[in-house]
This record gives structure tokens, C-alpha cells and sequence, in this order.
């Protein structure tokens, strides 16, 4: 009896995220709460705006997001993926997979132009004041006054709304057709 309850606990951790792929999930997650925070509370940027704390901030945490967005794509084209759960129609793996590669796509585009942005302003961009990053560009080089326009459409818009998507699929996983969809990267599950 106990053999068979070992068997099966095996076989459902099996089928959830590694560990480190719920951590780095997670630690996304709160970043990018953290930096739509910071994003609605500090000042509006203009042509002689300076970079003051919670810009330098946004900046800080938009580096960060970045960084982890890099590891946590090497580690998922290094490990597998756990297997669909059985029983989801084709067109949700399909969706869920788009959804997925295009929240990957704006963890990369709208930090790099943000930092495009930021250099664009002369903004010095840092890691909490810590390593200086190079800049991307020349302050105000012609042709790149629209970073920071399209950064914020990619930010508040469309990551905001694959986002409310992604949570949405998550919970209607959870609460109506109770499969274990979302269990696979709950933290401790």
C-alpha cells in the first residue's frame, strides 16, 4: 500500500514544473507586479524629465526582469517540458502555447526598449545602483523617440492583457474543469 501511494506521488510530481522553473515563473510574476506598480506611481517622462528614485527603480527591476527572462528561457529550451495534461482539446494547447511564446517575446522586447528608451533620454540604467549597464544608443539619436511610446503600449496593453488571459485559463483550469492544469506550477505542489 505504501509502495503504491510513493508510486503515485512520484508519478504526479512527475507530470508539474521543475522547481527551479516554478521559481523562476514566480520571481517573474512579482517582478512584473512590482514594476506595474512602480510604472503607474512615478512621474509622467518628458523631454527634460530626470531620473529620480522610482524611475531609477522601474529601470532597476525592468534589468532584473531581463536578466531572469534569459535564464528562465535557457532553462526551459534545456528542459523539457512537462507533458500536456490528457483530455485538453487541440486548441487550447495551441492557444496556451502562443500565449505563452508571446509573454516570453515581451519579457525581452518591452525591457530592451525600455533600456533603448532610457538610453535614447540619457538615462543611466543600473542594477539598483550596483553594475552601470552600457548604453544601447547615443542620447537622442534621431529615429528612436518612439521607444518609450511603444514600450508603455507593450506594457500596459498587450502584456497586461495576455497576462489577465494567461491568469483567466489558469483559474477556469482550477475552479471549472478541475484538471491540475495550474497545480503543475503552484509552489509546492
Amino acid at each position: 500500500m505504501d509502495k503504491t501511494i510513493s508510486l503515485k506521488s512520484k508519478s504526479e510530481t512527475a507530470s508539474g514544473y521543475t522547481g527551479t522553473a516554478k521559481l523562476l515563473h514566480w520571481t517573474i510574476v512579482t517582478l512584473l507586479i512590482v514594476q506595474f506598480v512602480l510604472s503607474w506611481t512615478m512621474p509622467e517622462i518628458h523631454r527634460n524629465t530626470k531620473p529620480e528614485t522610482l524611475i531609477n527603480l522601474h529601470l532597476s527591476f525592468g534589468a532584473l526582469i531581463l536578466g531572469l527572462a534569459v535564464i528562465r528561457l535557457i532553462w526551459r529550451a534545456t528542459h523539457a517540458e512537462p507533458p500536456p495534461e490528457d483530455g485538453l482539446p487541440p486548441w487550447q494547447l495551441q492557444s496556451a502555447r502562443v500565449v505563452h511564446w508571446l509573454l516570453y517575446a515581451l519579457l525581452f522586447v518591452v525591457p530592451i526598449l525600455g533600456w533603448v528608451n532610457a538610453s535614447y533620454r540619457g538615462f543611466p540604467v543600473s542594477l539598483f545602483g550596483l553594475i552601470e549597464l552600457p548604453k544601447l544608443l547615443a542620447t537622442r539619436t534621431p529615429g528612436f523617440g518612439w521607444t518609450g511610446d511603444v514600450h508603455g503600449l507593450l506594457a500596459n496593453y498587450l502584456m497586461l492583457a495576455l497576462v489577465g488571459l494567461h491568469v483567466a485559463a489558469g483559474l477556469y483550469h482550477y475552479f471549472i474543469r478541475r484538471d491540475g492544469v495550474l497545480q503543475r506550477m503552484l509552489p509546492g505542489a
